[in-house]
């Protein structure tokens, strides 16, 4: 969970991929109900549109989504389009972040920011390959240095590097994504779920996010605005879960609870990580209502 400048929590339940090589499917994300926006420059965008995209990209950027938070996934370094991607977005109005693919090492991560400049956006990684994985962390412990706010599984790429055979469960990627929301979490940083391709599969979709969410990512990138509704409502606080959050918080406010480490409530102890778990949560539903 970052902040946005006034210091409330943000979401990042939803975060639409969109290609910058198509407008009107930018324009038209404006009206989505999605917590942000990546305006893509790499796999989405065929080298000979490279340029102009790039160049749509920071025009739709500089318009502005309203209270959406508008990334743009850049070009890797070591391509053709790498070196202008990163010059152009340093300081361009509108972005966000700038969303890193296949991040591998911190020696990644800090040539990107020396690309981007000590005052251009944020970073978002992406993890994509085992080698990242086997580096997570490594590349979490840079994160500081660099400012890398957000973690993004790429499971397609992994799943492929993997050779591995994809269930319903993603059974053989589960190892990986946990290490991912463990990385990302000892670092203090938002993790994102990877893509699900098969947009018109909304009972998989939903399947697949009720699982990010155990697994403790904070949201989904998406693919398609047909997934925006069902991944705000799996990543969101259940109705349960914010009046636990409400109990917790009234009874640790009460006097009989001040100075006290752990206190009964509804038949259980709860103590001061559980505060913390509830203050959070009402801060997420705080986000939503502003």
């Amino acid at each position: 969970m970052t902040d946005d400048p006034t210091g409330r929590a943000m979401r990042r339940r939803s975060v639409l991929f969109m290609p910058a090589s198509n407008p009107r499917a930018m324009a038209k994300a404006r009206d989505l109900t999605c917590d942000a926006v990546i305006l893509d420059l790499e796999d989405a965008v065929a080298p000979e549109a490279k340029d102009s995209a790039r160049a749509a990209a920071l025009s739709v950027a500089a318009e502005g989504f309203g209270g959406r938070a508008c990334a743009v996934r850049m070009n890797a370094l070591d391509t053709p389009w790498g070196a202008d991607d990163a010059a152009a977005l340093a300081a361009a109005p509108g972005v966000a972040a700038v969303v890193v693919p296949k991040v591998g090492s911190a020696a990644d991560l800090a040539a990107v920011r020396a690309a981007l400049g000590a005052d251009g956006p944020p970073i978002w990684a992406m993890i994509e390959t085992c080698g990242a994985v086997l580096r997570l962390p490594e590349i979490v412990g840079a994160a500081a240095a660099t400012r890398t706010e957000l973690l993004i599984a790429g499971t397609n790429d992994l799943a492929k590097e993997m050779r591995c055979r994809v269930d319903g469960g993603r059974t053989a990627l589960v190892p990986a994504l946990v290490q991912l929301v463990i990385a990302g979490r000892a670092a203090g940083l938002v993790v994102l779920d990877g893509v699900y391709n098969a947009f018109r599969d909304t009972a998989g979709f939903a399947a697949e996010c009720e699982q990010g969410a155990m697994l403790g990512f904070d949201g989904k990138t998406l693919i398609h605005p047909v997934q925006v509704d069902t991944a705000n409502a799996a990543f969101a606080p259940s109705a349960e879960a914010v009046a636990w959050a409400e109990r917790v918080v009234a009874a640790f406010a009460a006097p009989e609870a001040v100075g006290k480490g752990a206190i009964p409530l509804d038949g259980a102890m709860v103590e001061r990580l559980h505060l913390a778990e509830a203050e959070r949560v009402l801060a997420l539903v705080d986000a939503g209502a502003g």
